[in-house]
C-alpha cells in the first residue's frame, strides 16, 4: 500500500498540481501561501494514504486538505471574517468563464504573473513554478542561471507579491497585449523543458508539458489573434513537434536532426506550422519566435528538397542574433555558419562569448566540437568530452560518446 500511496501521490503532482495551485491562489489570493498549503497536504497524503488507503478522488483529497490547512492559518492570524478565507468555504472554483477575458485558468493565472509590478526576469520563472509546479532547479537549466539564483529570484518574487498585497484578479482583456510577452517566454520554457524527456524517461514531472506548451499557445493565438509572436511562437512548437517522432529510433537512440528521416516528420503539423508563420507575417510585427520559426521552416524544407538550406539558415540567424543576441541563438549561428561552409567565422562567433555563460552550456560545447571537426581544427576531443560531462539526459550522453568514438583522429 505505500508504494502504492507514493505512487498515487506523484501521479496526482504530475497532473494536477498546477490546475490545485491556480484554484487555491485565486480563492486565497496569496500565491506562497496556496503553495505552502498544497505542499503540507502533499506530506499528509504519504502520510495518510499508506494506512487509510488512497481515496477515490486523491485530487479533491488534496484540495480539501489545503482548504483546511489554509482555513487553520487564518484561524490563528484571527482572520476568519476576511472575504479572502471565507471564499474558502465554497465549494466552486474560479468565475465562470464566459466573464473572464481568459477563459482557460491555468492560463489565467500565467497572465496574473505577468503582473507590471513584478520584475521582468522573474515573471516566466514563476509562471513555470506557480502554474507548472516545475522545481526551480528544472526552471534555472531553461533560464541559463544556476539553481540558487533562480530560486532566490522566485522567493523575491512571492515576497514582493506579499508585501505589495498584489491581488490575483483577473486582467482586463486590455492588459494582455502588454504582459503577452512573458506568457509567451514560460510557455516556450515549458516547451524546452518537456522536450528533455521521452521513452526512457516518461514518469518524470515535465513529461506532458510539451502538449500542455502547444495546447497554450494555441489558446493564446485565439485570445490575442492580432499579435504575431503568438503565431511565431505557435508555429515554432508546431515544427518542432512535427519532427518529434523522428528524435528517436526504435531504440530509444537519440537521432540529431541532420540524421533523421524527414519522411517520419508529421506533415499536417509542419502544415500547421507554416500557416501559423504566414499568418505571423502578414500581420508585419517581426519579433524573435517569428525568426526562430523561420530558422526550423528552412530545416523543414529538407522534406520537400532533400536539401538543408544552410545560407538562407545563417541569414535568419545573423538577423536574430542582431536584434535578440540570447546565447542560445549565438550558438545556433555558429553551427550554421560552419554548415554553410564559413568556418572561421564560426569560430569567431564561439571565442566571442563570454567564457562565464558558457562554461556550463552543453549546447555551446556540442557546437565547439562540431565546428571544428568541420573546420578539421584541434580540440575537438576536448570539447566532445566537456559536452558529455554536462550533459544529464544519458541517451544524449550516449549519441556523444558513440560520436567521439567514430571521430578521426586528429
Amino acid at each position: 500500500m505505500t508504494d502504492a500511496a507514493a505512487r498515487a501521490a506523484e501521479r496526482v503532482a504530475r497532473e494536477c498540481y498546477g490546475r490545485l495551485v491556480a484554484l487555491l491562489a485565486w480563492q486565497w489570493r496569496d500565491l506562497a501561501a496556496a503553495e505552502d498549503a498544497l505542499s503540507e497536504a502533499f506530506a499528509a497524503a504519504l502520510r495518510t494514504w499508506p494506512v487509510q488507503g488512497v481515496p477515490d478522488s486523491p485530487q479533491a483529497w488534496l484540495m480539501a486538505a489545503a482548504k483546511r490547512r489554509l482555513l487553520h492559518e487564518a484561524r490563528h492570524a484571527r482572520l476568519t471574517q476576511d472575504p479572502t478565507v471565507t471564499v474558502l468555504f465554497e465549494a466552486g472554483e474560479a468565475p465562470a468563464a464566459e466573464t473572464q477575458a481568459v477563459p482557460d485558468a491555468r492560463l489565467r493565472l500565467m497572465f496574473v504573473c505577468a503582473h507590471p509590478a513584478l520584475a521582468e526576469n522573474v515573471r516566466a520563472p514563476l509562471m513555470l513554478q506557480a502554474v507548472l509546479g516545475l522545481e526551480a532547479q528544472a526552471i534555472a537549466s531553461a533560464f541559463l542561471v544556476s539553481p540558487a539564483a533562480m530560486a532566490q529570484r522566485l522567493v523575491r518574487a512571492k515576497a514582493r507579491i506579499r508585501e505589495a498585497g498584489l491581488r490575483f484578479d483577473p486582467p482586463e482583456a486590455r492588459e494582455l497585449s502588454g504582459r503577452l510577452a512573458a506568457v509567451l517566454e514560460a510557455i516556450y520554457g515549458a516547451y524546452t523543458l518537456g522536450r528533455r524527456d521521452g521513452p526512457a524517461q516518461p514518469d518524470t514531472p515535465a513529461g506532458d508539458l510539451r502538449e500542455e506548451a502547444v495546447f497554450l499557445a494555441r489558446l493564446v493565438t485565439a485570445l490575442q489573434p492580432d499579435q504575431a509572436e503568438a503565431w511565431g511562437l505557435l508555429a515554432l512548437l508546431l515544427h518542432v513537434e512535427a519532427r518529434r517522432a523522428a528524435q528517436f529510433d526504435a531504440a530509444g537512440r537519440f537521432v540529431p536532426l541532420a540524421a533523421q528521416d524527414p519522411a517520419a516528420w508529421d506533415a499536417d503539423l509542419a502544415g500547421q506550422a507554416e500557416q501559423a508563420l504566414w499568418t505571423a507575417a502578414r500581420l508585419r510585427q517581426p519579433g524573435p519566435f517569428q525568426l526562430e520559426a523561420a530558422i526550423q521552416s528552412a530545416h523543414a524544407q529538407r522534406r520537400v528538397t532533400g536539401q538543408t538550406p544552410w545560407p538562407g539558415i545563417a541569414q535568419l540567424y545573423a538577423l536574430l542574433v542582431a536584434h535578440h543576441p540570447s546565447l542560445g541563438a549565438r550558438v545556433g549561428q555558429a553551427v550554421a555558419q560552419a554548415e554553410a561552409g564559413d568556418s572561421r567565422a564560426a569560430l569567431a562567433t564561439l571565442d566571442g562569448l563570454p567564457a562565464a555563460a558558457v562554461q556550463a552550456y552543453p549546447a555551446y560545447w556540442v557546437a565547439r566540437a562540431h565546428v571544428l571537426q568541420l573546420a578539421g581544427a584541434p580540440g575537438q576531443e576536448a570539447a566532445r568530452q566537456r559536452a558529455i560531462g554536462l550533459t544529464e539526459d544519458p541517451r544524449l550522453r550516449e549519441f556523444l560518446a558513440a560520436s567521439a568514438r567514430a571521430a578521426p583522429a586528429p
